[in-house]
């Protein structure tokens, strides 16, 4: 079928951020006395919200972080995004392709609409998202894995789960996706195949999801 709404994670998805803020992460909690390597970032953090920072340092230290890390961290991030964030590449075409072919598109993601609006700004992706496109786990409460972040797109932007494809490249955000009943397509740019089992296709290269768009269009079937 032809999707309603294709619905994309961004970071690692839209901006190849996931380095630049796992890389920040991990040494910001190891120099508050959390040693913390990136590939353990990776594992632990990737994909959802700050919340799940928290609540995973006092769950394995019974210490809180301090009341400023996420002004702190973000600042640091920020920094580090404007110096070097890039768009994750090949995905300009996928956007202008959807935009060309009239498809509706948005993002959902676990960051804030802050570190959302920061990123696609340095990797000028902003021209292709109005701000009725974008949604955070800030307007949930619940981050991923929980799918109430895609459920709310989903309802925002008009359309029913089962007519929504989601782009993901976290396997938290895999679930989260499953969960709302929302076909899904796991990005493997960095996350091993096997972690991102549950997602309806996988592909490593964002021209695959221009011709798995471009089959769709000309009415082959997803994998349902």
């Amino acid at each position: 079928m032809r999707y309603d709404l294709v619905i994309f994670d961004n970071d690692g998805v839209l901006v190849d951020s996931e380095p630049l803020s796992n890389r920040h992460l991990a040494a910001y909690l190891t120099e508050l006395g959390h040693p913390t390597t990136y590939e353990d970032s990776i594992r632990d953090y990737m994909g959802s919200a700050m919340h799940r920072v928290h609540d995973l340092v006092e769950q394995r230290t019974g210490q809180r972080l301090p009341a400023d890390f996420d002004d702190v961290f973000h600042a640091r991030v920020f920094a580090a995004f404007e110096r070097e964030l890039k768009p994750v590449p090949g995905v300009a075409d996928v956007l202008e392709k959807l935009a060309a072919d009239g498809v509706p598109y948005c993002v959902a993601s676990s960051g804030s609409h802050e570190r959302i609006r920061v990123g696609h700004r340095a990797a000028g992706l902003d021209r292709f998202f109005d701000d009725g496109w974008i949604f955070s786990s800030q307007d949930v409460g619940r981050g991923k894995p929980a799918p109430d972040l895609f459920l709310y797109a989903a309802e925002r932007m008009g359309t029913t789960p089962e007519r929504c494809l989601v782009v993901e490249d976290s396997p938290l955000g895999v679930q989260a996706a499953v969960a709302a009943g929302m076909d899904v397509y796991g990005f493997t740019a960095m996350t091993p195949a096997e972690k991102l089992s549950g997602a309806t296709r996988l592909f490593g290269d964002m021209r695959e999801l221009s011709s798995f768009l471009d089959l769709l269009a000309a009415g082959d079937g997803a994998e349902n």
